[in-house]
C-alpha cells in the first residue's frame, strides 16, 4: 500500500493506494483519505484506510483453501474430528420428518432476514393455504418460496454450480423480486449493517462476483472427498457469503446452499434457529475476519443436535 497525492484547484486530495495484477493487467484500488489535511490528519486516516483497503484487497482475491493458508496440520486434524465428538450419527428423515424440517427451516430462515411470518403462520399458509392478513405478501410469497427451494434440494441432482445458485434464488424470490435469479448488475455494491448502522460486512465488487464464483465451485469440485461432510458444506456457505452475490437474499440461498451440500454428502439438512442469530452472525466475522471457522462448526452441530431433539417430539 502507498499514499498519492493529486492537486486540483488549490486543494491536495490524498488516497491511500493499492496495485495488483489481474488477468495480465496491473490494476489499482484507491481509498480516498480528505483534502488538504496535516500531518496528524494524514496518518490517522491512513490507519482507519489500511483497513477497508485490506477488505477490499480480499474481495479480490480468489477463493483460497482456508485449510492450507490458515491453519497448521495439528489444528488441521483436531478440525476434521469436529464430526465424531459432535457425536452426529446419520439419520433417516421420515416423510412427517421432513415436513416439520421444511417448516421450521422456512420460519427461522425467513425470520432471520427479518420476516414478520409467525412460526405457527408458516404451518397455516403451507398446509392450509390460510394468509394472515397482517403479512406482507412479500413475506407470504417468500414463506412458499422456501419451503419451495426445500423441496427442491430433495430431489436435485445439481450439486454446487452458478446455475444452481441462480436457480434457488429465483425460486425463492419469484414473486417477491424483480432480479429473481440474477446475480448483482455492474455497479451493483452490498453493504451490509447491523442495528446500529455499523458496517458488518461488503460484499465483493460486483464485477468479480462470477468469477469468484467459479472459483468457490472449482474448489468445491477438488476438495468435495478431501473434507467431512460438515468442513466442506461450512466452507462452501462462509465464502458464497463473503461473496454476497445477489443484491438480495445471499443470506437465504446461502443456507439453502449449505444444506444441499449436506445432503449431496449423506447427511440431513440442518436449521439455523432464529434464536442463534447472533451466533450465526459471529460465526461469519469469525471466519471472514480471522479465517476461524469453528465457530460455524460448532453451530451446525449445535443445530444437529436440535433438530434430532425437534423431531423425537413427535
Amino acid at each position: 500500500m502507498h499514499s498519492e497525492i493529486r492537486e486540483k484547484d488549490g486543494q491536495k486530495k490524498y488516497y491511500l493506494a493499492h496495485s495488483f495484477r489481474e488477468d495480465g493487467k496491473v490494476r489499482k484500488i484507491r481509498v480516498y483519505l480528505g483534502a488538504n489535511l496535516s500531518p496528524g490528519e494524514l496518518e490517522s486516516k491512513r490507519k482507519i484506510a489500511e483497513r477497508k483497503l485490506e477488505d477490499r484487497v480480499k474481495k479480490k482475491e480468489v477463493i483460497r483453501d482456508p485449510y492450507i493458508s490458515a491453519l497448521t496440520p495439528p489444528e488441521l486434524k483436531e478440525l476434521e474430528t469436529l464430526e465424531a465428538r459432535g457425536e452426529l450419527r446419520v439419520f433417516h428423515l421420515s416423510e412427517q420428518d421432513w415436513t416439520r424440517f421444511k417448516e421450521a427451516f422456512t420460519y427461522d430462515t425467513n425470520a432471520i432476514e427479518g420476516s414478520r411470518v409467525e412460526a405457527k403462520e408458516v404451518v397455516e399458509i403451507l398446509e392450509k393455504q390460510k394468509w394472515p392478513r397482517e403479512r406482507t405478501k412479500e413475506d407470504i410469497s417468500e414463506t412458499y418460496g422456501v419451503a419451495e427451494a426445500v423441496d427442491y434440494l430433495r430431489k436435485t441432482k445439481e450439486d454446487v454450480s452458478l446455475e444452481f445458485i441462480r436457480e434457488l434464488h429465483r425460486i425463492v424470490f419469484k414473486n417477491s423480486k424483480p432480479f429473481a435469479g440474477e446475480f448483482r448488475a455492474k455497479g451493483v455494491e452490498v453493504v451490509v449493517q447491523d442495528a446500529y448502522g455499523n458496517v458488518v460486512h461488503r460484499g465483493a465488487p460486483s464485477i468479480q462476483v462470477e468469477k469468484l464464483l467459479k472459483q468457490l465451485v472449482r474448489w468445491y469440485k477438488r476438495n468435495k472427498k478431501k473434507y467431512t461432510p460438515i468442513v466442506l458444506a461450512a466452507v462452501v456457505h462462509n465464502q458464497f457469503e463473503s461473496i454476497h452475490p445477489f443484491q438480495d437474499g445471499n443470506g437465504r440461498v446461502g443456507r439453502l446452499l449449505l444444506n444441499n451440500v449436506l445432503l449431496k454428502q449423506g447427511l440431513p439438512p440442518v436449521n439455523i434457529e432464529l434464536r442463534n442469530r447472533s451466533e450465526y452472525y459471529a460465526a461469519l466475522q469469525a471466519d471472514e475476519k480471522r479465517g476461524d471457522i469453528r465457530p460455524m462448526l460448532e453451530l451446525i452441530l449445535k443445530e444437529y443436535r436440535a433438530l434430532r431433539k425437534m423431531l423425537r417430539k413427535r
